[in-house]
């Protein structure tokens, strides 16, 4: 029995890509949410092992297994369920999806800083610093790698859905929040990440909450979530 604890949808990047590691492999799970720096929150995680932090896991069976990072969620349900294949089948392309999946574990600080996921607007006028552009360039390569050497064969970076494809959805959703990212490439993975109907799934239930998370709105113009079918 899979249990998930999550944070707020419409601003918990951690919480997304942990909710699409079961959503998008068919694995059924318990979704378990709290408003994030609430006390319900704080409550909730004792019940995942006391931890801070979203997603944390807990596996209920003859024995509890408790996993509270997105990469360690990741692995451990790609161990569990070897044939769902959460990573490519092609040696190579699985090397590459794995170092891109932990470059973003680890990396891209200046755009996750500056650029809160935030799936209720987008920016009209923000000015991404040299460092947030630096990490967008570093983005567009990688991912412009996979879809030519890798993903010929479907939308997603590799080709069919993998643990990069959960990982980058909330980059994807900050490319478009924020309105960075130029090339053509971008512009179709951004398009495919967001009109994924798990994903716009996700996205709906968070704007239900009718919720404005302090501190995660920029004092900027906004306007609504775009037409997909003209992006």
């Amino acid at each position: 029995m899979y249990n998930l604890a999550i944070g707020d949808r419409t601003y918990s990047s951690w919480s997304l890509r942990g909710w699409l590691l079961f959503k998008k492999f068919d694995i059924p799970v318990n979704i378990h949410a709290a408003r994030m720096y609430s006390p319900e929150f704080a409550k909730m995680l004792s019940r995942f092992g006391g931890g801070k932090t979203v997603p944390a896991l807990r596996i209920d069976g003859t024995e509890k297994v408790l996993v509270w990072d997105t990469l360690a969620i990741a692995e451990t349900l790609a161990e569990r369920h070897p044939e769902k294949n959460f990573w490519p089948q092609n040696s190579a392309a699985r090397g590459f999806a794995r170092s891109i999946t932990a470059e973003m574990h680890s990396g891209f600080g200046h755009l996750r800083n500056d650029c809160t996921m935030n799936l209720r607007h987008i920016y009209d006028g923000f000015e991404p610093s040299n460092k947030v552009l630096e990490d967008v360039t570093r983005i567009e390569q990688i991912w412009s790698k996979a879809r030519t050497e890798f993903g010929a064969n479907g939308p997603w970076l590799f080709g069919k859905y993998s643990v990069a494809d959960a990982f980058f959805a909330p980059v994807a959703t900050r490319l478009l929040t924020y309105g960075l990212g130029l090339n053509d490439l971008t512009k179709s993975y951004v398009k495919t990440t967001v009109s994924d109907p798990d994903f716009m799934e996700w996205r709906a239930d968070g704007l239900a909450e009718n919720f404005v998370q302090p501190g995660y709105d920029l004092d900027l113009q906004t306007n609504d979530w775009p037409d997909f079918s003209k992006y």
